[in-house]
Order: structure tokens, then sequence, then C-alpha cells
């Protein structure tokens, strides 16, 4: 079971979308491992973002992904990180096909709702950063094996 770092950015939560991008989620059969609405601090998004630091863009993404509360969820599923980045759709949502979630509910490259992890490797380092090993809970969901044999 693989896990992956979802970030409902703040103005997926601006837009009152959260839920219905989170259900979709829970559709495609991914569980939630953990879920909170949080404040960004000014730290923990130049450590989340810590690979951009030197890109002209950086002061910008870290003053929007501070600027108003973003729902963090844990998802956890069989390839959980590629089934999250094929929902997602491309960084841009001019770009993003539609059926995908920026593809549906966004026209921008900065604004585009969401955040998941790019690489397992990514998840696990950024799960670290964004929740404390206890708040992650492993159950199983009723019903499981009508949604996937792993």
């Amino acid at each position: 079971m693989q896990h992956t770092l979802v970030i409902f950015k703040p103005d997926c939560v601006q837009r009152r979308l959260v839920g219905q991008i989170l259900q979709r989620f829970e559709a495609k059969g991914l569980r939630i491992a953990a879920l909170k609405m949080i404040q960004v601090s000014q730290e923990l998004a130049e450590q989340h973002y810590g690979e951009h630091k030197e890109r002209p863009f950086f002061p910008g993404l870290i003053q929007f992904i501070t600027g108003g509360p973003v729902v963090v969820a844990v998802l956890a599923g069989p390839e959980a990180v590629s089934v999250v980045r094929g929902m997602m759709g491309k960084t841009s949502g001019i770009e993003a096909v539609p059926g995908t979630i920026r593809g549906d509910f966004s026209v921008s490259k900065q604004n585009n709702l969401i955040h998941g992890s790019d690489s397992p490797d990514s998840a696990d380092r950024e799960i670290a950063l964004w929740f404390a090993p206890q708040e992650l809970l492993d159950y199983e969901l009723a019903g499981q094996h009508w949604v996937s044999e792993a």
C-alpha cells in the first residue's frame, strides 16, 4: 500500500472545492490515512518547496501557499502517487485535459488547487514534514476487495 501527500491549496479551500475533490480520490478507491486543516508557516512552506528556492517564482509560491488555510491529506492505495498525479492533470489548468481536477476546475498555473507528491521518495519526505507518524492511520475499508486486489 503506497502513501502520497495531497495539499488542497488556499485557492481550493477558498473556492470550497475540497470536499468535491477529496470525493474523487475516495471514489477512485484511495483511502484517507490522515487529514487536517492548517495555516502554513513560512518555515514549513520553505521546507516543502526547498528544491525551488533558487527559482524566480519561489517568493510568489511561498506567499501563495501561506496566504490562507490549506487542507493536507495522506492518501493510501495501490500506486497512490501515480494515481493522484494522473487525476490532478498538468500543472497549468489551461493545459490540463477535461476530466482531471485541474482540467475541470483551474485556468491557472499557480492557482492550480492541489499539490500531489511526484514520487514515492518525495511522498515519504513530504509526509514527514506535514504529519507526525502517530497521525497516520492504517485501517481496512469494508468492501475494499471489490475495489482493488491489493
